[in-house]
């Protein structure tokens, strides 16, 4: 009878095995059903938020305190996204703000930004750039270089130009396509980031509603003026023809505000002017170097063209040019309109007047000539712009009158109040 038992609650056992088997089965094809479902269904990250903050608010008792608050709040926030200044700018030295010296591990020294920061920062000048002017206007912060390590701040863009950086490929390592591809890159990671539920500086709205500036090409013309007057104007058009390149793909990529700067009058500059020449015949009524002057006005009409046929090309975008030319020979020509009794002297230098430059001295060295504190110049080294100068600049910039289409800048950038 104990086997008989034992045989017996065995069988009982191995029914209840089963059932129980059977049991998991089922509950397993209806929890995996349901995964399916919740994944098919389930909406993005942006819908699921949107979600979640409508259930919050319909949970809340109508016209409670807490339902009203925290409808103001989101109300805010999507204001703050909706005034969000994001900015995205390629460029040389006239624009870097400190990318050369994070990426290149160039140590800048005393007296490198002593008029407004009161310390080196990167920039090579004794304050800040024309970019830095835009992004006080437009009431945001001053863009981070792209590969500056410590500090960076992305949320509103990024600043790729790196001095001594060419429109032309090939010519430096940071040209104006690597610069593109490394843009191309932080937008690929931002997307992906957010697609994987995880923060990015960037969202896509901001991507699409960013600023794209540009200010390159000086450098590639420095490097053909060695050259017959002809034979550098025939240089002229590839290099345009990279900077047309470059926004059509940021254009392809979404891009669809942009600001184009010109080149400034390089033939007032003590660089230039300080080289060896036979006698002055060559400089014109304000003592600047009038064939580089030309070759820089050939390059703006290049570039401004080319900005028209992409304005026709690229539907709905606003495509800005700027005649920097004519904004920096004007501090040159009217130079007392702006309290600057040295238009073509350079503030940090070496060698005194009339230039106060020495091509084999840096502006960094002990035993270098420097300009009181205060004092109104516009070449900061020989090459760069001084603070003030920078900052006349960037009035005429974002005032419209010097671009084309002649539109303020903040005008396409901050919207306007409502009346509500």
């Amino acid at each position: 009878m104990a086997s008989a038992g034992m045989n017996g609650g065995g069988g009982v056992v191995k029914r209840m095995g089963v059932l129980r088997v059977q049991y998991y089965c089922v509950m397993g094809a209806v929890a995996a059903a349901v995964v399916l479902a919740t994944l098919r269904y389930m909406p993005g990250p942006a819908a699921s938020t949107a979600v979640a903050r409508q259930a919050v608010a319909a949970a809340a008792p109508a016209g409670s305190l807490g339902g009203r608050k925290r409808k103001e709040e989101e109300a805010k926030k999507e204001e703050e996204e909706d005034e969000k200044v994001v900015l995205f700018n390629f460029g040389d030295s006239n624009s870097d703000t400190g990318g050369v010296a994070a990426v290149m591990g160039i140590h800048i020294a005393p007296p490198e930004g002593r008029a407004h920061f009161r310390h080196p920062t990167g920039r090579l000048s004794d304050g800040r750039v024309i970019l830095d002017f835009i992004c006080e206007s437009l009431g945001t912060h001053h863009l981070s270089p792209y590969m500056k390590p410590l500090g960076s701040d992305y949320s509103n863009g990024v600043n790729f130009a790196i001095a001594g950086s060419t429109a032309t490929p090939g010519d430096t390592t940071f040209s104006l396509d690597v610069q593109v591809d490394q843009f191309l890159f932080f937008k690929e990671r931002c997307l992906e980031a957010i697609e994987r539920d995880e923060s990015a500086p960037v969202d896509e709205l901001g991507f699409m509603k960013a600023l794209y500036t540009m200010d390159i090409g000086h450098n590639d013309i420095n490097g053909v003026l060695h050259l017959p007057y002809d034979k550098m104007l025939e240089k002229l058009p590839a290099i345009v023809g990279e900077i047309r390149k470059a926004i059509e793909t940021l254009h392809k990529h979404g891009a669809r505000k942009f600001l184009i700067h010109g080149t400034g009058a390089l033939g007032c500059m003590p660089q230039k002017l300080a080289m060896p020449r036979d006698d002055d015949s060559g400089l014109d009524e304000n003592g600047c170097i009038a064939t580089i002057n030309n070759v820089c006005k050939k390059f703006n009409a290049l570039l401004s063209e080319a900005c028209d046929e992409l304005r026709l090309n690229l539907k709905k975008s606003t495509i800005i040019f700027v005649d920097m030319f004519a904004i920096k020979y004007d501090l040159v020509a009217n130079h007392t309109t702006y309290g600057i009794e040295k238009p073509l002297m350079t503030c940090c230098g070496h060698g005194g007047p009339p230039y106060n430059y020495d091509p084999k001295q840096s502006c960094m060295t002990s035993d270098m000539d420097l300009c009181k504190l205060g004092e109104k110049f516009i070449s900061w080294d020989g090459v760069h712009f001084t603070d003030a100068a920078n900052g006349i600049v960037a009035s005429k910039v974002l005032s419209g009158e010097y671009s084309i289409p002649r539109i303020k800048l903040a005008s396409i950038i901050i919207p306007p109040k409502s009346d509500d």
